[in-house]
């Protein structure tokens, strides 16, 4: 095959971006317009004009987005020649962590540091704060889970708390030095444990490029940078590739100004918009969409003011459906699923999409009742399950002893174990290792004392923390021959990764992307798109129509916008629950309307009288 040939199935906006040359490069990819496979074709462009696969750096925002680009640029080098091997691919923050470990003595860091997940970075958050005193206040002291996001949020823009405190959390402003004496002590506790949470990485990686000695090392390690969903990064994400290259030589970024949606988790969409203008890079626009049909992209485009062209052609209009309520919508949704299985589209091909996750509880009991099997992305996550951090926490103890977190997860397993006697028992293995636990439970401090050794091979370890630790899972918790299958999940995931602070370290950092044939937005009304509680925002308002605009765009062939007139909404307050009237979303414009097929929809069949009058004579 010709080189050449490669690039047939291109467009000529994707072949110009595949086949670009050496100076910086922005991509603009609208939804569903091929960019994994426009990125996938450039990297395998810059291997066979020889550049070495070793020296790309290639930066994600999963796991899984990682796997699959390599995947793909191997498939199409490998046409040619034989496949070859990205090592340096995978996220951020992944990419982070091997690069701090690689020069952690310059770090102050023990090269086995621990990588904290959100819920043991929460935990360790919580523990500080009880310690202040800041859990007994008498006004309520803001929770683990606020405290935390208040920190990342402060971290990631490189802003004054202040900022953050006033753009984000204002309820928690009047806690302004209480919160900045708990993150200091945060910040202690972190470094005594040898730990870094999931913001702590692009922090020290950041800081490693404030040195300019070590910048330049780090830096001439990669001839090529290649960066996904650059929409999605934050201000300190883009000061890391600004030193990585001030130039922007050989650097790519991909993504689409539109579908910037996680300002709460700091990014800013000003990274892309400000790309070209920053490294005088060129600009390449796909507009030719792969995924829906032009009917879904004409009113996509009426919402962003996008110009998506479809590849599929024609098709039907999108619905914009209006219900009674939360209960109806729920009837809607689950006629409508059976209605298309039957007529040939299979469940997995059928999507759901919410504004909050509190908007499919009535669905949710509707397709069990009618036993309909479903799975739920954005609730409690697999590894957010407490067997599951239960035999992570064994192991992430054996990997750094002075992970005190994990410690103290570990020893409150054994019976008659609370906080204070993990306590006691945490400050004598500090001075006698892990013999001392032997008069709590001998076998835990033979399995762990062996895990520790740094010969030890890694294959097998998860099977003996498990068998360990299933007799407490039967003992703590109901259905554990569930659970337990939970834990032969985990162990045969295990087996993929080379080592247990790989494995350690990839499941603390890693959202599923949902598409389907037919897609459900459910609440399309203003208090859900947008959110309430963005309306005091221009800024938010606009990333609200970012979101719908995504959530439309993930559909393929049919979309339902479905609105209740009214829905419950759960109050705080001794009034109890009650419900709202919908107005139709601001989003909704004329020229919007005019793309959708307006219906209404009662569960309950009109009364046919005339027939009945008919009958009469």
């Amino acid at each position: 095959m010709e080189v050449a040939d490669k690039y047939k199935k291109l467009n000529a906006a994707q072949r110009a971006a595949a086949c670009h040359g050496a100076g910086a490069l922005l991509i603009l990819a609208g939804a569903g317009t091929g960019k994994t496979n426009t990125l996938a074709h450039r990297v395998a462009h810059l291997i066979l004009q020889g550049a070495n696969p070793q020296r790309l750096l290639l930066l994600t925002f999963s796991r899984r987005a990682a796997v699959e680009m390599t995947r793909r640029a191997s498939r199409i080098v490998g046409e040619l020649a034989t496949p070859v091997r990205l090592p340096w691919s995978g996220t951020f923050h992944s990419i982070a962590n091997r690069l701090i470990r690689r020069y952690s003595a310059k770090l102050g860091l023990s090269a086995n540091f621990s990588v904290l997940d959100r819920g043991d970075a929460a935990d360790l958050m919580d523990l500080v704060r009880f310690e202040l005193g800041f859990s007994k206040s008498e006004r309520r002291f803001p929770r683990k889970d606020t405290c935390l996001a208040i920190y990342s949020h402060r971290v990631n823009t490189q802003g004054a708390l202040a900022d953050t405190l006033t753009a984000c959390f204002p309820w928690c402003a009047e806690w302004e030095a209480e919160l900045t004496r708990l993150y200091r002590a945060y910040v202690e506790r972190k470094l005594a444990n040898q730990a870094l949470d999931y913001d702590d990485l692009l922090l020290y990686w950041h800081a490693m490029l404030g040195d300019e000695r070590l910048a330049r090392e780090i830096g001439a390690g990669f001839d090529h940078i290649l960066v996904d969903e650059y929409q999605d990064t934050n201000v300190l994400q883009a000061e890391i590739l600004r030193r990585l290259r001030p130039d922007g030589r050989g650097l790519t970024v991909v993504g689409d100004d539109a579908q910037a949606i996680y300002s709460f988790r700091a990014a800013t969409v000003e990274n892309i918009r400000t790309f070209a203008a920053t490294y005088g890079a060129a600009t390449v626009n796909l507009e030719d969409n792969y995924r829906s049909t032009q009917p879904i992209l004409d009113a996509a485009n009426a919402l962003i003011g996008k110009q998506l062209r479809s590849v599929k052609g024609t098709g039907a209009k999108p619905r914009y459906v209006s219900v009674a309520d939360d209960a109806a919508q729920a009837g809607y949704v689950v006629t409508q699923v059976l209605a298309h299985r039957e007529e040939g589209t299979p469940l997995r091909r059928q999507a759901v999409l919410f504004r909050s996750s509190h908007h499919s509880d009535v669905l949710e009991l509707e397709l069990v009742r009618r036993n309909i099997p479903y799975v739920k992305y954005g609730g409690l996550k697999f590894l957010e399950a407490a067997h599951v951090k239960d035999l992570l926490a064994l192991l992430r103890w054996a990997d750094n002893p002075k992970n005190r977190i994990a410690a103290f997860r570990a020893l409150q397993l054994l019976p008659g174990v609370g906080p204070a006697t993990a306590q006691h028992a945490y400050t004598r293995f500090e001075i006698g290792g892990w013999p001392s636990l032997a008069p709590l439970d001998a076998a835990l401090a033979e399995l762990l004392g062996s895990l520790a050794q740094p010969e030890a091979p890694w294959a097998g370890q998860v099977a003996r923390v498990r068998e360990w630790y299933e007799p407490h899972l039967e003992r703590i918790y109901e259905q554990a021959q569930v659970r337990g299958a939970d834990l032969v999940q985990l162990e045969r995931l295990a087996g993929n990764f080379a080592s247990r602070e790989t494995f350690l370290t990839e499941l603390a950092l890693d959202p599923p992307a949902a598409t389907g044939d037919l897609v459900y937005v459910l609440n399309v009304s203003d208090g859900s798109f947008p959110s309430e509680f963005a309306t005091g925002s221009a800024a938010l308002i606009e990333e609200e129509r970012r979101l719908l605009y995504v959530a439309m765009t993930r559909a393929k062939r049919e979309l339902d916008l479905i609105a209740p007139l009214k829905y419950y909404v759960t109050q705080q307050t001794r009034m109890g629950d009650r419900h709202v009237y919908g107005a139709r979303s601001r989003f909704l414009t004329s020229a919007v309307m005019s793309c959708l097929e307006s219906r209404a929809w009662d569960e309950q069949p009109a009364l046919d009288v005339a027939t009945k009058l008919r009958a009469m004579w």
